[in-house]
């Protein structure tokens, strides 16, 4: 069986009052990733400072922490071969005026504010947010019947 590993990713507000959330789950299945949790929620602002608690000192931390609360969030726990790399790539570039086409903000976004998806960029990243944001009895371990289709053993 291929090493799997589990990545953290989010839809952010803007991505779930834009109706974004059945397209985004799609490409994470499409690819043949596995669902292992997911939530739909108001996120605290204690919560989000503890998230984003790397970025507390630049000026945009506190208009982000607002932001993230102006809405719900749906966080996600997902898991295959190489999943915290290739999500980001699926999620593309941080800034979508940098993001190639074919990725949810190159396709989906305009403005790096509005960037509709957050994704684990490391391993080290993803355990961390994984465990900030679920319970280790909220994580599904589960086989699909696909998995002999995704990878060779």
């Amino acid at each position: 069986m291929a090493q799997r590993e589990r990545t953290f990713i989010m839809i952010k507000p803007d991505g779930v009052q834009r109706g974004l959330i059945g397209k985004i789950i799609s490409r994470f299945e499409e690819k043949g990733f596995k669902l292992v949790s997911m939530k739909f929620m108001q996120a605290s602002q204690s919560l989000l400072e503890q998230h984003y608690a790397e970025l507390s000192s630049m000026p945009f931390f506190n208009p982000l922490v607002q932001y993230m609360q102006l809405g719900p969030v749906v966080p996600m726990v997902w898991e295959g071969q190489n999943v915290v790399k290739t999500g980001r790539d699926i999620i593309g570039a941080t800034n979508p005026a940098l993001a190639a086409p074919g990725t949810l903000r190159g396709d989906l976004c305009i403005q790096v504010g509005r960037n509709i998806i957050h994704g684990s960029d490391s391993v080290p990243s993803a355990d961390k947010e994984i465990a900030l944001w679920f319970k280790d009895e909220e994580l599904v371990n589960y086989k699909t019947a696909l998995d002999s289709w995704i990878y060779e053993n």
